[in-house]
């Protein structure tokens, strides 16, 4: 493979409009989290809720490669890519990513909360954005770290720790959560990583699509393999609401559209506009759809506009041109 670019492509989308992209298809997240939550619920089994969901996105994935030409061709043209040394072949292995998150949502949450988890994963999300960019890694371009860029990271962290602080507590002693927090910061990074690997697949195969379907196959695999090995069983019955399973659907519209954008965003202002249409999503389901115990307080519409700034910073174009590799 040649080196990346310093120079970004012709053609590219301009900064913000990428970025609003980006916070568009970051939206889906929290419905998807809602969907895959409450089924998780109803099975009381978080990991078979999330291999039903990839199980469910991969069915559909599938039946669109046989319908759409371009994508079959796509995801057959990678083995050979993979032998002629154009694509690394743990490239394909990307969607594993996605449950290690899942398993790790699982195992840490009960004992960090959600707040911590949440801004563990996006300090991880954020500092691997940053990496993958600079260095180049899976890309065309590299994207120096420059000072608005760094401004903007620092701005989401601030943002999400701001909206996740309502829901602190500071009952027990901040030295304990150090190590379960280590997991899901792990985990972050490795999503940075995963989105610049799935950005590169679906530069090769021609489609963002091609490498939903290859995301959506490893994801599938892992979960699967996961569940298995635990040996719990299935449940008795499954719920009856049909919307408990389009969980899949949101995670196709996340990746394909995350692939389709990083090579105008980068992996960074990637993650960063999708972390903003994620608080805003969050946000308008807790007002238009609260769950139990769920509310909408001052920090938590704070952290959300403080998002919206950090993500317009990131996007401005540099000043001077990126030095080559």
């Amino acid at each position: 493979m040649t080196a990346p670019s310093s120079r970004p492509r012709r053609g590219s989308l301009p900064p913000l409009l990428a970025a609003v992209l980006a916070a568009v298809i970051g939206a889906v997240v929290p419905l998807q989290s809602r969907v895959n939550g409450e089924l998780g619920a109803q099975l009381d089994d978080a990991v078979l809720a999330a291999a039903i969901s990839f199980g469910g996105g991969l069915v559909v994935m599938v039946v669109v490669a046989l319908c759409l030409p371009r994508v079959r061709r796509g995801v057959l043209r990678l083995p050979g890519a993979v032998r002629r040394r154009e694509l690394p072949a743990g490239y394909l292995l990307a969607g594993t990513v996605g449950a290690v998150l899942v398993i790790t949502q699982s195992a840490v949450v009960a004992v960090i909360g959600v707040a911590i988890f949440t801004v563990a994963v996006v300090a991880g999300q954020t500092l691997s954005g940053l990496l993958s960019d600079s260095v180049g890694f899976a890309q065309d371009v590299r994207r120096r770290p420059t000072r608005s860029r760094l401004v903007g990271a620092a701005l989401v962290l601030v943002a999400v720790a701001l909206s996740a602080s309502s829901s602190l507590t500071g009952d027990r002693p901040w030295l304990e959560l150090l190590g379960p927090a280590a997991l899901p910061l792990v985990a972050g990074l490795l999503t940075g990583f995963q989105h610049a690997a799935n950005a590169r697949v679906g530069a090769v195969a021609g489609s963002p699509l091609a490498a939903t379907v290859m995301n959506f196959v490893a994801g599938t695999l892992a979960l699967v393999v996961t569940a298995l090995v635990r040996d719990r069983g299935l449940p008795a019955t499954f719920p009856e609401d049909w919307w408990l399973y389009t969980g899949g659907l949101y995670g196709i519209v996340f990746i394909a559209g995350s692939a389709a954008l990083i090579p105008h965003t980068g992996v960074l202002v990637l993650g960063l506009g999708s972390i903003a249409g994620q608080l805003v999503a969050s946000l308008a389901l807790d007002v238009l759809a609260p769950v139990s115990g769920s509310g909408v307080g001052a920090r938590t519409v704070a952290g959300t506009l403080l998002a919206l700034v950090a993500i317009a910073i990131a996007s401005f174009p540099a000043r001077h041109s990126p030095r080559p590799r």
